[in-house]
């Protein structure tokens, strides 16, 4: 979950009634604060997931998704946040069970606005008492209560190698396709290195506007330029001993790649309009979904800068090539929202299981988190079933999930199992363990298998690349949840 960039604080108001909404909205953004307004508590939910917020209003009685439901689900977060719940005058006794549950505070409809402001403003000052006093550990839970759950060999051996390099001060750069999870080995790496307890600044260079990149990277001094009425802190000084992390360095423009490697180079940074140059501590991290060679290649990233920041270089698979992650991960989602939204979806039926392992994923472990997302709340049982899934129909869900090709008439079947594992290892790249794990069979099957095509002679161009082992630990089944 990500904070909102805004300094003003947020709230969050839940009602089915559209008049509501609006009077409350319009109320609390003439004080001040940033409110925003659903229609329901369903909505509610699935707004709670994508961004975070100062407070909570809502209504107690919505059809579906009640009040309480949102109460429970805003305590549950890592830092819970207060929840002022409104209910009709006839319902006393609900805004006393509201109260037992946690909410801070309860409005009796018809309310004065005056009443509304003056009960957000008590609960968000109490709420802000609170947080001062969380340590910086504590507090940081929050923003890393995403967990990278994993039993694939080659991202264990990617997790081992972050391990052993977190301890040093050395530029990590991660590259992998959007949704894998880059940010997640990002905050590991910090969570490890030799200042955890360190500010972990987190840049998204992609949206930095080319006039102001440089100052909010490196900072600017007062009268620096028109508008900069006093200091500012560049990103870099803000992380301390901590760690910068550079999300999308391939989207920044040529200019600033200029400045950004004199300022690795020479561990210093020069405020726009400062006289004199400032040390930085902070550990760099690079974060992009783009070859970096390939934009090398074409002119479009700095060669010089590419060496620089590719001291220690990790990749994370695709999940299309990670088939064992991928139902280990569906149960890890299905747990996680289940506690999130406080429904009791016990399991995923086997046609829906079958569903997720063939599919493709081509939007990652992001894609796979929402399709659990969205079936745990369309669930009207206790279990997922393959309509809550709503994958799209297409070529990627449909019977052996890319590697099957269709059965040509006249072939043995000595030969269709031979097309199916040569189209296997073909998909998975000619890794051993993760054809095994999606034809559902055995290391030991698979070779004979293999040998067996060597020594016949059907196969032997097809199979002399599909020779060496794969760099997993074992028989793959450790599983690691940072």
């Amino acid at each position: 979950m990500h904070a909102l960039t805004t300094g003003t604080q947020s709230v969050l108001i839940v009602d089915d009634d559209p008049a509501i909404r609006s009077v409350l909205t319009q109320a609390l953004q003439r004080g001040g604060f940033a409110a925003e307004a659903v229609a329901g508590g369903r909505e509610a939910l699935a707004r709670l997931t994508r961004a975070s917020f100062s407070l909570v209003v809502t209504d107690l009685k919505m059809p579906d998704v009640t009040g309480l439901d949102v109460l429970r689900a805003a305590r549950r977060l890592g830092v819970p946040i207060p929840v002022i719940v409104m209910t009709a005058g006839g319902s006393v006794e609900n805004a006393v069970e509201a109260m037992q549950a946690g909410a801070c505070d309860y409005l009796l409809k018809p309310f004065a606005l005056e009443s509304l402001e003056t009960s957000v403003r008590k609960a968000l000052q109490t709420q802000g008492a609170r947080e001062a006093a969380i340590s910086p550990k504590s507090a940081d839970a929050r923003s890393s209560r995403k967990t990278l759950v994993t039993q694939d060999g080659r991202l264990l051996e990617v997790l081992a190698l972050a391990r052993q390099v977190a301890r040093s001060t050395a530029t990590v750069l991660i590259q992998g396709e959007s949704g894998t999870g880059k940010e997640l080995l990002a905050a590991y790496i910090h969570r490890h290195g030799l200042h955890p307890e360190a500010p972990y600044v987190a840049v998204n260079c992609a949206a930095l506007p080319d006039t102001l990149a440089e100052s909010e990277l490196f900072g600017h001094e007062k009268g620096a330029f028109t508008g900069a009425v006093m200091r500012k802190i560049g990103k870099f000084e803000l992380a301390r001993k901590g760690t910068i992390v550079l999300d999308e360095i391939g989207e920044m423009s040529l200019a600033l790649q200029a400045k950004l490697l004199r300022v690795l180079q020479e561990r210093e940074i020069d405020r726009v309009g400062g006289g004199m140059p400032t040390p930085i501590e902070a550990r760099v991290v690079v974060v992009t979904n783009r070859d970096l060679a390939t934009a090398v290649a074409a002119g479009n990233f700095r060669e010089d800068l590419y060496y620089r920041i590719n001291v220690v270089p990790l990749r994370i698979p695709p999940l299309r090539e990670r088939p064992g992650d991928v139902l280990l991960l569906a149960h890890h989602f299905l747990e996680k929202f289940n506690t999130f939204t406080g429904k009791a979806v016990a399991s995923i039926s086997a046609d829906a299981l079958d569903l997720l392992s063939r599919n493709n994923w081509k939007g990652n472990v992001r894609e796979l988190e929402n399709t659990l997302e969205r079936a745990v709340l369309l669930a009207d049982g206790d279990t997922v079933l393959p309509r809550h899934l709503q994958l799209p129909p297409g070529p990627d869900n449909g019977a052996g999930g890319g590697p099957l090709r269709s059965v040509r008439t006249g072939i043995t079947v000595w030969e269709m199992e031979r097309d199916l594992i040569m189209g296997t290892l073909s998909h998975v790249h000619q890794n051993r363990t993760h054809a095994a794990e999606l034809l559902g069979i055995s290391i030991r099957t698979l070779r004979n298998k293999l040998k067996e095509y060597r020594e016949s002679g059907a196969a032997a161009d097809a199979t002399r690349n599909a020779s060496r082992e794969d760099p997993g630990p074992g028989d793959g089944t450790e599983i690691a949840v940072i």
